[in-house]
């Protein structure tokens, strides 16, 4: 259940750098666009715990109706426009841009997510199996704002915790994630990871260029970056909008690049 899952060769080094059309892009029905960088139709297919990182653009008075969820944690980060989430547990509210929402399904949740404005709403969406231990726990939901979450600089980042031992989010995997700003025309470096986990980088929104130990490459949105903790950081530099990328530290799943 928690084996990572790779169907490809990955190049033996300890940072990656895959452009967003390296993963696909779907639109099942009408009102769904999806890019998948883990899990769907992507090469990587599970990453430890991590089942899907994707993105779901939603166009307006559209969604998912009523449905259920098993032994998952679902984190779910609004980039665009606003969400509306109720489940079985009685949870329910608005997402609007910038906020997390944290759903546990325990053993068994139900919910719907609508966008329910007249604009379209565009969500990162991450799976992630819940640590048995915890599968005996009531379904929680949890939905905490950026500006809620303790900021601390990388460079000219700033860099929320959103899962970990210095999380907003009250996690039942084992996984760490933070969220890093960085502001139009600044620069910053991603935080490596410790001894035993590996990385995997997905941007989100805006643009850059990753440079120095990669050759200058430009950054947009979707884009990903995988490294080990031997790896060195390039320096991101954010173009002409705020460069924001989600880093998810995960149990090894790159085994030993070097």
């Amino acid at each position: 259940m928690f084996d990572t899952v790779i169907r490809a060769q990955l190049p033996q080094q300890d940072l990656m750098l895959f452009s967003a059309d390296s993963f696909p892009t779907i639109n099942p029905v009408h009102w769904l666009t999806s890019h998948f960088a883990v899990g769907g139709y992507s090469s990587l297919q599970r990453l430890s715990g991590m089942l899907t990182a994707h993105m779901t653009q939603i166009k307006p008075k559209n969604g998912f109706p009523w449905h259920q969820h098993r032994g998952l944690e679902i984190y779910t980060y609004v980039i665009d426009g606003e969400l509306y989430h109720e489940d079985s547990t009685g949870g329910k509210g608005v997402i609007r841009a910038g906020e997390v929402q944290r759903m546990f399904s325990g053993n068994y949740i139900q919910h719907q997510e609508l966008n329910q404005s007249d604009e379209y709403t565009r969500v990162i969406q991450i799976w992630y199996v819940a640590d048995p231990k915890y599968m005996g726990l009531a379904p929680q939901y949890e939905q905490v704002p950026l500006e809620k979450m303790t900021p601390r600089k990388v460079g000219d980042g700033v860099v929320h915790d959103i899962i970990g031992e210095n999380g907003a989010t009250d996690s039942h995997v084992n996984a760490r994630l933070t969220n890093t700003i960085i502001p139009a025309g600044g620069q910053a470096t991603f935080e490596p990871p410790r001894a035993g986990e590996d990385l995997f980088l997905y941007v989100v929104n805006g643009n850059g260029v990753a440079n120095g130990v990669l050759p200058a490459t430009d950054l947009g949105v979707y884009d990903v970056m995988l490294a080990t903790p031997n790896a060195t950081s390039p320096t991101l530099i954010a173009g002409d909008a705020p460069l924001n990328f989600l880093s998810f530290y995960l149990p090894s799943f790159l085994g030993s690049a070097s």
